[in-house]
């Protein structure tokens, strides 16, 4: 009985935070409205890249441009228009994805708005893994394309892979002395 009190205050405490989102106001718009049964779902766990697609922070155009400053221009590089590359223009438009996108769609419905989506990952299982692996699926191609333009010797100053600490740590335990 107590721990069902801890956790309704608990639950009324995120629902206050969450009324004023700090960053990912889509994501935080989704989830409040099933937030009791998103924290409670048991059959998955967020991992990089299911975070990355439902954030928007990762291997965006926008987020990259607006964000980090690490691009150019927000514009996506994978399909033949302007559009602004982000998590919606992956998930629902880009052309380039369309193939994944189908097996998305075929697995959870056609709506592929943040909303829907979630709702379907705390309604099945079946749903969130189609979630995931439509996200690693499209994450790791976007990764692997932004990694060829940081190592582009033509590539823009902002744009170059930075040698911080993290991947100079990285990279003394991975190449021998």
């Amino acid at each position: 009985m107590v721990t069902m009190v801890r956790l309704e205050v608990l639950y009324e405490k995120w629902s206050e935070r969450l009324e004023i989102p700090g960053a990912s106001r889509d994501l935080v718009a989704a989830v409040r409205p099933v937030l009791k049964e998103w924290v409670e779902c048991k059959h998955g766990v967020p991992s990089f890249h299911l975070t990355q697609l439902l954030t928007g922070h990762g291997c965006f155009g926008w987020y990259l441009c607006e964000r980090v400053g690490r691009e150019p221009t927000t514009v996506c590089h994978h399909c033949d228009g302007r559009a602004v590359d982000t998590a919606q223009h992956t998930r629902e438009i880009c052309p380039a994805w369309a193939e994944p996108r189908a097996a998305l769609a075929a697995a959870v419905g056609g709506d592929l708005s943040l909303p829907a989506l979630i709702r379907r990952m705390i309604s099945s299982e079946e749903a969130w893994a189609a979630v995931a692996s439509f996200s690693v699926t499209v994450l790791t191609q976007k990764e692997a394309a932004e990694r060829s333009r940081e190592d582009d010797a033509n590539s823009l100053p902002q744009r170059r892979r930075r040698p911080g600490r993290r991947r100079r740590a990285f990279a003394a335990r991975i190449m021998p002395p």
